[in-house]
């Protein structure tokens, strides 16, 4: 797996983000099992609240052409440290590929590697089972 090549797709991604609030631009990369890339950025809205967040964007327009297993995210923002998911997008993630890498990367060009299980420990599930 290529994480640069991922990655770049993620800043590329950044450039579209609509972030006039926090003017904190935030790209996303998602790897399928297969092979596609789709990716996303965060959108902001003047309700906070409403706000979705780049790798939410991704996992949605993957889901939403039909894929339901991950290989791979890419984040970024030009930060000087690699940037993690927030806790309500390791929980979408942990849905779909909790052994999928979570590549994390910043300005520099630096990033560091986790299974979203190692960020997430004991995620939410639904046990249907009674």
């Amino acid at each position: 797996m290529n994480y640069e090549k991922l990655l770049e797709e993620a800043k590329k991604a950044s450039a579209a983000a609509y972030a006039p609030y926090s003017r904190f631009s935030v790209g996303a990369a998602l790897l399928t099992a297969s092979g596609e890339i789709f990716t996303g950025c965060n959108v902001e809205n003047a309700s906070y609240g409403l706000t979705i967040c780049a790798e939410r964007v991704a996992v949605t327009k993957a889901v939403s052409a039909g894929f339901r297993e991950f290989e791979a995210i890419a984040v970024y923002a030009p930060t000087q440290e690699p940037i993690s998911p927030c806790g309500a997008c390791r929980q979408v993630l942990a849905e779909f590929g909790p052994d999928a890498d979570v590549v994390m990367g910043n300005a520099r060009g630096a990033y560091v590697v986790a299974k979203v299980k190692e960020l997430l420990p004991g995620a939410f599930t639904l046990k249907t089972e009674l």
